[in-house]
Parts: C-alpha cells; sequence; structure tokens
C-alpha cells in the first residue's frame, strides 16, 4: 500500500472549504476554497455552513436598547442590504458596515453591523479582522438571549481557522456547542464538523474522531461529515472505515466530485485500481472545470484511462 501511495504521488489531503461563498450564501465564514478552492488545512471542509445570526427572523426577540417597529413596518432588513452592497463593491460594503456599526444606537444594530463587516472582511481574506469582528458581535449579545450567538460563535471559529489558528478555533467551536436550548442538531452537527477540521489542523485526531462521531450523530444526513471521516479515516490507515464511510458520502450526495475524488484514493490505496479509475473519470465527465477533475486527471495519468466496459473473455483455444 504505501509504495503505491508513494507512486501515486499523493498531495496531503485537502477538502476545498467552501467557506468563502460569503457574496453568494451571505452567510458563510472561511477561506473559502471559494466552492472549491483547495484549502491549505489538512481535513476539508466544503459544506454550506451556518446561515447568519442573529437574522431578521429573530427581530421578535430583540436586545435591550432597540425599539421595537409597529406591527405595519417591519424592521428594515439592513443586514441584508449591507451584504448586497458589498457583492457589488467590497470596499463599498466595508465602509458601509463600519459606518453602520460606528453610529448604530442600540446593541442589536452594533451586532448585526459587525456580522456584516465580519462577512465581508473574509471575503476579502482578513480572517484575522473577520475574527474580531464576530467577537465583537458576540459580545454585545446579553447572557439571557445566548442562543442568538451560536452561529456567530461558529463563524468566529471558521475566521480562526481561516486565520491558522487551530486551538483557537476549536474553542469557538467548543463555546458554540457549549451554549444551552440551542436545537438546530443540523448546525450542531455542521459545527462538530468545522471542530474537526479544527482538531485535525490542531493535530488532535482522537478527538477529532470523536467530534466527527458526534456529527454523524447530530446530521446523519450530512454528506460532508462523512467525507472528512472518509478522509481521517484513510489516513490513519483504516480502508475499511474510510471505505464504509465514503460510501455514505456518495449515496447522500452522488454528484459531489469531492466525493468522487476522495472515493478513487481510497480504492486506489486498497489495491482497487479499476474502482479508482472509474471514480475519477465520473468526477471529470461530471465537473469538469472543478479542481477535483484536474486533481483527478493527474492520477489518471498516472495509472493509465479509465476502462470503459468490462474485459472481453478470451475465447479457449480448440485443444
Amino acid at each position: 500500500m504505501k509504495d503505491k501511495e508513494r507512486m501515486l504521488l499523493f498531495p496531503p489531503p485537502v477538502f476545498p472549504a467552501d467557506l468563502a461563498e460569503a457574496p453568494a450564501a451571505l452567510m458563510q465564514v472561511g477561506p473559502n476554497p471559494s466552492q472549491r478552492q483547495s484549502s491549505p488545512l489538512p481535513i476539508p471542509r466544503r459544506r454550506t455552513v451556518i446561515e447568519a445570526a442573529p437574522g431578521a427572523e429573530q427581530d421578535a426577540q430583540q436586545m435591550p436598547g432597540t425599539t421595537r417597529p409597529a406591527a405595519d413596518k417591519p424592521l428594515p432588513d439592513r443586514l441584508t442590504a449591507c451584504l448586497a452592497t458589498g457583492r457589488q463593491d467590497l470596499t463599498a460594503g466595508l465602509a458601509s458596515a463600519r459606518m453602520w456599526r460606528d453610529e448604530g444606537k442600540t446593541a442589536f444594530e452594533k451586532v448585526r453591523a459587525n456580522q456584516c463587516l465580519g462577512l465581508l472582511l473574509n471575503q476579502q481574506g482578513d480572517y484575522a479582522g473577520a475574527e474580531t469582528a464576530f467577537a465583537d458581535a458576540i459580545a454585545g449579545i446579553p447572557p439571557e438571549q445566548a442562543v442568538g450567538s451560536v452561529q456567530l460563535l461558529a463563524m468566529a471559529g471558521n475566521a480562526a481557522l481561516a486565520a491558522g489558528k487551530a486551538d483557537r478555533a476549536a474553542d469557538w467551536f467548543d463555546k458554540a456547542l457549549a451554549v444551552k436550548d440551542y436545537k438546530d442538531n443540523a448546525a450542531l452537527g455542521a459545527i462538530q464538523t468545522d471542530r474537526a477540521r479544527a482538531l485535525v489542523a490542531a493535530g488532535r485526531m482522537a478527538e477529532a474522531g470523536g467530534a466527527l462521531d458526534e456529527a454523524h450523530r447530530l446530521a446523519p444526513d450530512d454528506p460532508d461529515g462523512w467525507l472528512l471521516s472518509a478522509t481521517l479515516a484513510r489516513r490513519s490507515g483504516d480502508l475499511a472505515r474510510a471505505q464504509r464511510d465514503i460510501e455514505i458520502a456518495a449515496n447522500l450526495d452522488p454528484r459531489d466530485p469531492a466525493i468522487g475524488l476522495e472515493a478513487g484514493v481510497i480504492a486506489v490505496l486498497d489495491g482497487r485500481d479499476a474502482a479508482a479509475m472509474k471514480s475519477w473519470d465520473s468526477v471529470i465527465k461530471a465537473a469538469p472545470n472543478s479542481a477535483e477533475a484536474k486533481t483527478a486527471a493527474g492520477y489518471l495519468e498516472q495509472l493509465g484511462p479509465a476502462p470503459t466496459s468490462a474485459p472481453v473473455p478470451q475465447e479457449k483455444k480448440p485443444s
């Protein structure tokens, strides 16, 4: 196995971390391997993670000091407008967010202004600045409304992870998971997966495995968690576990090129070259312009073209 791994010149496994997609999803944080630009971290992450918080839907639970609008005049969603400005002109969006933060008269306004600022700084690549903005937003949420801080805590963790501060990122994720009465299991599962990425980056592999087990419990239908655990198992040499987990991921999202790429790597390390080539060939066909397709093509060049049909049995020579 090790000889084959050396022969194929596999790079350190990386996962696309789709956190820089903030302009599109408006609510994510991280280095985005924008959709699917390679992450410098040893464990990948690709999913759309967490939506903004506290959002417009939480206006009914405003923070102390805010003025509730009349029933027939709902509070304008300034966060959405701030992010939209940043999508069109990042410099203008950052200026707008800072002005909103500085002129905000209530804690609620400042929280949302800092959230917008953090998301736009993340888009700019200033991950340390984004973490600070999210931390300022979190600090403005009163303890009795701690549930509203969970997603911001996760955003701060992803910003810290993007900045290369793995242990600090894990601390943010731990704080998010420690908030009581937060009931969204899918979001909690996503945070556990992000926490696993941070723990792997920090070299805390056993803890990362436990985080992924919890992610599977909370969000069993999330293919990204299964992809991550398959990669972690493959890296630790447990190819049986890796194969099981990548099959679950593939069943949940059969067209994801990152899953097909990892499936091929697991197959080739297990001595199943034909299966590996078919997986990589499917990645190229399904997402020809993706980073995964480029990597898959490189792997195929080392092994040869993918088989297109079953081998034709040779006829027996007459005796």
